[in-house]
Protein backbone atom coordinates (compact mmCIF):
# COMPACT_ATOMS: atom_id res chain seq x y z
CA UNK A 1 0.00 0.00 0.00
CA UNK A 2 2.99 2.88 0.55
CA UNK A 3 4.53 2.24 -2.72
CA UNK A 4 1.00 2.64 -4.26
CA UNK A 5 1.01 5.84 -2.40
CA UNK A 6 4.54 6.55 -3.14
CA UNK A 7 3.57 6.11 -6.85
CA UNK A 8 0.58 8.65 -6.54
CA UNK A 9 3.08 11.52 -5.65
CA UNK A 10 5.56 10.58 -7.92
CA UNK A 11 2.69 11.02 -10.38
CA UNK A 12 1.93 14.47 -9.35
CA UNK A 13 5.38 15.62 -8.86
CA UNK A 14 6.07 14.33 -12.20
CA UNK A 15 3.26 16.49 -14.04
CA UNK A 16 4.03 19.58 -12.26
CA UNK A 17 7.76 19.56 -13.25
CA UNK A 18 6.96 18.40 -16.96
CA UNK A 19 4.37 20.96 -18.28
CA UNK A 20 3.85 18.89 -21.43
CA UNK A 21 1.85 16.14 -19.57
CA UNK A 22 -0.75 18.25 -19.12
CA UNK A 23 -1.07 18.17 -23.05
CA UNK A 24 -3.30 15.19 -23.28
CA UNK A 25 -5.56 16.75 -20.36
CA UNK A 26 -6.15 20.37 -22.81
CA UNK A 27 -7.09 17.46 -25.65
CA UNK A 28 -9.43 15.73 -23.42
CA UNK A 29 -10.90 18.61 -21.76
CA UNK A 30 -11.80 20.34 -25.26
CA UNK A 31 -13.25 16.88 -27.11
CA UNK A 32 -15.52 16.48 -23.74
CA UNK A 33 -16.64 20.22 -23.92
CA UNK A 34 -17.35 19.81 -27.72
CA UNK A 35 -18.98 16.53 -27.41
CA UNK A 36 -21.41 17.79 -24.53
CA UNK A 37 -22.17 21.07 -26.85
CA UNK A 38 -22.65 18.79 -29.95
CA UNK A 39 -24.94 16.42 -28.27
CA UNK A 40 -26.92 19.35 -26.93
CA UNK A 41 -27.49 21.09 -29.98
CA UNK A 42 -27.12 18.32 -32.67
CA UNK A 43 -28.06 14.49 -30.83
CA UNK A 44 -26.97 11.60 -30.37
CA UNK A 45 -26.35 11.11 -34.01
CA UNK A 46 -23.47 13.17 -34.81
CA UNK A 47 -22.41 13.12 -30.86
CA UNK A 48 -21.37 9.64 -31.51
CA UNK A 49 -19.21 10.40 -34.25
CA UNK A 50 -17.79 12.35 -32.45
CA UNK A 51 -16.55 9.51 -29.49
CA UNK A 52 -14.69 7.34 -32.02
CA UNK A 53 -12.72 10.55 -33.64
CA UNK A 54 -12.00 11.77 -29.99
CA UNK A 55 -10.88 8.30 -29.23
CA UNK A 56 -8.44 7.58 -31.90
CA UNK A 57 -7.24 11.06 -31.16
CA UNK A 58 -6.39 10.42 -27.43
CA UNK A 59 -4.66 7.28 -28.16
CA UNK A 60 -1.71 9.47 -30.18
CA UNK A 61 -1.21 11.31 -26.77
CA UNK A 62 -1.59 7.93 -24.55
CA UNK A 63 1.02 6.98 -26.56
CA UNK A 64 3.24 10.16 -26.87
CA UNK A 65 3.07 10.79 -22.95
CA UNK A 66 3.76 7.55 -21.64
CA UNK A 67 7.12 7.69 -23.77
CA UNK A 68 7.70 10.88 -22.61
CA UNK A 69 7.32 9.73 -19.06
CA UNK A 70 8.98 6.35 -19.58
CA UNK A 71 12.21 8.72 -20.65
CA UNK A 72 11.95 11.29 -18.32
CA UNK A 73 11.62 14.31 -20.96
CA UNK A 74 9.55 17.67 -21.32
CA UNK A 75 9.41 18.16 -24.84
CA UNK A 76 6.82 18.45 -27.58
CA UNK A 77 8.71 17.00 -30.45
CA UNK A 78 9.32 13.22 -28.50
CA UNK A 79 5.37 13.46 -27.99
CA UNK A 80 5.16 14.48 -31.21
CA UNK A 81 7.70 11.64 -32.96
CA UNK A 82 6.81 9.05 -30.19
CA UNK A 83 2.83 9.53 -30.62
CA UNK A 84 3.23 8.22 -34.06
CA UNK A 85 5.75 5.62 -33.59
CA UNK A 86 3.70 4.13 -30.83
CA UNK A 87 -0.14 4.57 -31.98
CA UNK A 88 -0.69 1.46 -34.08
CA UNK A 89 1.13 -0.43 -30.71
CA UNK A 90 -1.35 1.16 -28.53
CA UNK A 91 -4.42 1.15 -31.03
CA UNK A 92 -4.10 -2.62 -31.84
CA UNK A 93 -4.11 -3.98 -28.30
CA UNK A 94 -7.69 -1.88 -27.49
CA UNK A 95 -8.88 -2.98 -30.60
CA UNK A 96 -8.24 -6.31 -29.91
CA UNK A 97 -9.88 -6.07 -26.40
CA UNK A 98 -13.08 -4.03 -27.83
CA UNK A 99 -13.36 -6.90 -30.42
CA UNK A 100 -12.89 -9.84 -27.79
CA UNK A 101 -15.99 -7.67 -25.36
CA UNK A 102 -18.05 -7.20 -28.62
CA UNK A 103 -17.93 -11.27 -29.45
CA UNK A 104 -18.20 -12.27 -25.56
CA UNK A 105 -21.72 -9.39 -25.59
CA UNK A 106 -22.82 -11.43 -28.40
CA UNK A 107 -22.48 -14.42 -27.65
CA UNK A 108 -24.21 -14.06 -24.11
CA UNK A 109 -27.02 -12.36 -26.03
CA UNK A 110 -27.35 -15.08 -28.41
CA UNK A 111 -27.36 -18.02 -25.80
CA UNK A 112 -29.78 -16.00 -23.39
CA UNK A 113 -32.07 -15.20 -26.63
CA UNK A 114 -31.65 -19.24 -27.68
CA UNK A 115 -32.53 -20.01 -23.90
CA UNK A 116 -35.42 -17.97 -23.41
CA UNK A 117 -37.30 -19.33 -26.51
CA UNK A 118 -36.39 -16.38 -28.92
CA UNK A 119 -36.63 -13.33 -26.70
CA UNK A 120 -33.88 -11.47 -25.22
CA UNK A 121 -33.60 -10.41 -21.32
CA UNK A 122 -31.23 -7.58 -21.54
CA UNK A 123 -31.17 -7.38 -18.10
CA UNK A 124 -29.31 -10.61 -17.42
CA UNK A 125 -27.34 -10.16 -20.71
CA UNK A 126 -26.05 -7.09 -19.63
CA UNK A 127 -24.76 -8.83 -16.15
CA UNK A 128 -23.28 -11.16 -18.13
CA UNK A 129 -21.34 -9.17 -20.37
CA UNK A 130 -20.26 -6.59 -17.05
CA UNK A 131 -19.06 -10.09 -15.06
CA UNK A 132 -17.20 -11.15 -18.44
CA UNK A 133 -15.65 -7.25 -18.97
CA UNK A 134 -14.71 -6.12 -15.28
CA UNK A 135 -11.81 -8.84 -15.38
CA UNK A 136 -10.88 -8.75 -18.66
CA UNK A 137 -10.30 -4.90 -18.41
CA UNK A 138 -8.27 -5.38 -14.94
CA UNK A 139 -6.09 -7.96 -16.50
CA UNK A 140 -5.07 -6.35 -19.99
CA UNK A 141 -5.18 -2.67 -18.30
CA UNK A 142 -1.52 -1.86 -18.85
CA UNK A 143 -1.51 -3.50 -22.30
CA UNK A 144 -0.59 0.28 -23.64
CA UNK A 145 2.18 1.29 -20.63
CA UNK A 146 3.40 -2.18 -22.02
CA UNK A 147 3.60 -1.46 -25.22
CA UNK A 148 5.21 1.89 -24.69
CA UNK A 149 7.50 0.79 -21.72
CA UNK A 150 8.56 -2.43 -23.33
CA UNK A 151 8.53 -1.77 -26.85
CA UNK A 152 6.23 -4.43 -27.60
CA UNK A 153 3.61 -6.07 -30.00
CA UNK A 154 -0.07 -6.23 -30.10
CA UNK A 155 -0.49 -9.91 -28.66
CA UNK A 156 2.72 -9.96 -26.66
CA UNK A 157 1.57 -6.53 -24.57
CA UNK A 158 -1.77 -7.71 -23.69
CA UNK A 159 0.18 -11.31 -22.71
CA UNK A 160 2.78 -8.63 -20.42
CA UNK A 161 0.13 -7.15 -18.88
CA UNK A 162 -1.74 -9.80 -17.67
CA UNK A 163 1.06 -11.51 -16.53
CA UNK A 164 2.13 -8.28 -14.33
CA UNK A 165 -1.39 -7.91 -13.03
CA UNK A 166 -0.98 -11.72 -11.91
CA UNK A 167 1.93 -11.34 -10.45
CA UNK A 168 1.27 -8.35 -8.69
CA UNK A 169 -2.50 -9.02 -8.08
CA UNK A 170 -2.67 -7.12 -4.52
CA UNK A 171 -0.96 -4.02 -5.55
CA UNK A 172 -3.45 -3.56 -9.09
CA UNK A 173 -5.76 -3.88 -6.97
CA UNK A 174 -4.74 -1.06 -4.77
CA UNK A 175 -3.98 0.70 -8.04
CA UNK A 176 -7.32 0.56 -9.22
CA UNK A 177 -8.99 1.28 -5.77
CA UNK A 178 -6.82 4.51 -5.77
CA UNK A 179 -7.68 5.20 -9.39
CA UNK A 180 -11.72 5.05 -8.52
CA UNK A 181 -10.62 7.37 -5.22
CA UNK A 182 -9.05 9.83 -7.52
CA UNK A 183 -12.27 9.68 -10.22
CA UNK A 184 -14.37 9.86 -7.37
CA UNK A 185 -13.06 13.46 -5.92
CA UNK A 186 -12.83 14.68 -9.37
CA UNK A 187 -16.36 14.46 -10.33
CA UNK A 188 -17.09 15.42 -6.76
CA UNK A 189 -15.57 18.52 -6.43
CA UNK A 190 -16.23 19.51 -9.91
CA UNK A 191 -19.94 18.61 -9.42
CA UNK A 192 -20.54 20.36 -6.65
CA UNK A 193 -18.71 23.67 -8.74
CA UNK A 194 -21.35 22.85 -11.18
CA UNK A 195 -24.18 22.88 -8.64
CA UNK A 196 -22.49 26.51 -7.30
CA UNK A 197 -22.22 27.86 -10.64
CA UNK A 198 -26.22 27.09 -11.53
CA UNK A 199 -27.54 27.26 -7.83
CA UNK A 200 -30.19 30.13 -9.57
CA UNK A 201 -31.01 28.02 -12.45
CA UNK A 202 -31.35 24.78 -10.32
CA UNK A 203 -33.06 26.05 -7.40
CA UNK A 204 -36.32 25.20 -8.34
CA UNK A 205 -35.28 20.89 -7.79
CA UNK A 206 -34.96 21.97 -4.22
CA UNK A 207 -38.85 22.08 -3.85
CA UNK A 208 -38.97 18.21 -5.23
CA UNK A 209 -39.38 15.51 -3.07
CA UNK A 210 -37.74 12.74 -3.68
CA UNK A 211 -39.90 11.04 -5.76
CA UNK A 212 -39.91 13.98 -8.24
CA UNK A 213 -36.46 14.03 -8.38
CA UNK A 214 -36.17 10.79 -9.42
CA UNK A 215 -38.24 11.31 -11.90
CA UNK A 216 -36.38 14.18 -13.44
CA UNK A 217 -34.20 13.08 -16.82
CA UNK A 218 -31.13 14.47 -18.43
CA UNK A 219 -33.29 15.68 -20.76
CA UNK A 220 -35.64 17.71 -18.22
CA UNK A 221 -31.89 19.08 -16.74
CA UNK A 222 -30.64 20.25 -19.63
CA UNK A 223 -33.85 22.22 -20.21
CA UNK A 224 -33.87 23.81 -16.69
CA UNK A 225 -30.10 25.24 -16.93
CA UNK A 226 -30.72 26.51 -20.64
CA UNK A 227 -28.21 27.48 -23.36
CA UNK A 228 -25.81 29.82 -20.69
CA UNK A 229 -26.15 26.37 -18.66
CA UNK A 230 -25.12 24.61 -21.46
CA UNK A 231 -21.60 26.22 -21.85
CA UNK A 232 -20.80 26.27 -18.19
CA UNK A 233 -21.39 22.59 -18.11
CA UNK A 234 -18.90 22.39 -20.67
CA UNK A 235 -16.08 24.54 -19.07
CA UNK A 236 -16.53 22.39 -16.00
CA UNK A 237 -16.36 19.27 -18.28
CA UNK A 238 -13.20 20.52 -19.48
CA UNK A 239 -11.79 21.59 -16.07
CA UNK A 240 -12.27 18.05 -14.73
CA UNK A 241 -11.16 16.21 -17.56
CA UNK A 242 -7.81 18.63 -17.43
CA UNK A 243 -6.79 17.41 -13.89
CA UNK A 244 -7.95 13.82 -14.28
CA UNK A 245 -6.55 12.74 -17.63
CA UNK A 246 -2.93 13.71 -17.00
CA UNK A 247 -3.16 12.58 -13.05
CA UNK A 248 -4.22 8.97 -14.07
CA UNK A 249 -2.21 8.72 -17.09
CA UNK A 250 1.01 9.94 -15.14
CA UNK A 251 -0.30 7.48 -12.06
CA UNK A 252 -0.26 4.45 -14.36
CA UNK A 253 3.16 4.76 -16.30
CA UNK A 254 4.66 5.33 -12.51
CA UNK A 255 2.69 2.31 -11.35
CA UNK A 256 3.62 0.36 -13.77
CA UNK A 257 7.43 1.29 -14.04
CA UNK A 258 7.58 0.86 -10.34
CA UNK A 259 6.19 -2.90 -10.46
CA UNK A 260 7.93 -3.74 -13.46
CA UNK A 261 11.30 -2.81 -11.49
CA UNK A 262 10.25 -4.66 -8.66
CA UNK A 263 10.92 -8.48 -8.88
CA UNK A 264 8.13 -10.90 -8.22
CA UNK A 265 7.64 -12.17 -4.90
CA UNK A 266 9.23 -15.46 -4.59
CA UNK A 267 11.41 -14.87 -8.05
CA UNK A 268 14.80 -14.41 -8.64
CA UNK A 269 16.17 -11.01 -8.24
CA UNK A 270 17.62 -9.44 -11.75
CA UNK A 271 20.02 -6.80 -12.15
CA UNK A 272 20.04 -4.38 -14.86
CA UNK A 273 19.71 -0.09 -15.34
CA UNK A 274 17.79 1.71 -17.81
CA UNK A 275 19.50 3.36 -20.23
CA UNK A 276 18.97 7.71 -21.44
CA UNK A 277 16.11 6.12 -23.66
CA UNK A 278 14.24 4.46 -20.89
CA UNK A 279 15.52 0.71 -22.47
CA UNK A 280 15.79 -1.48 -19.76
CA UNK A 281 18.98 -3.98 -20.03
CA UNK A 282 19.69 -7.03 -18.05
CA UNK A 283 23.03 -7.92 -16.56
Amino acid sequence: MIMILIELREAVRTIRQAPILWVPGVVAGLLGAVLWILLNISGMFFASKLVVIACLAMIFFVAGTLSLIKKKENNVRVMLQDGIRYYFRVLLPELVICFVLLLVFVTITMVTSISSGGSVDFEITGSLAILVMIPTLFVTFFCDTAAVFEDLQVFKSLRRSVSVVASHAGEVLGFYVICCLILFIDFFVFAIIWEGLLFDKLEPLTHYNQTQIAAVTPQQLIALVGTNGMWVTAIVIFLALLVLVPLLLAYKACFYRAITQNPTPGAEPSTGEFDSKGRWYKY
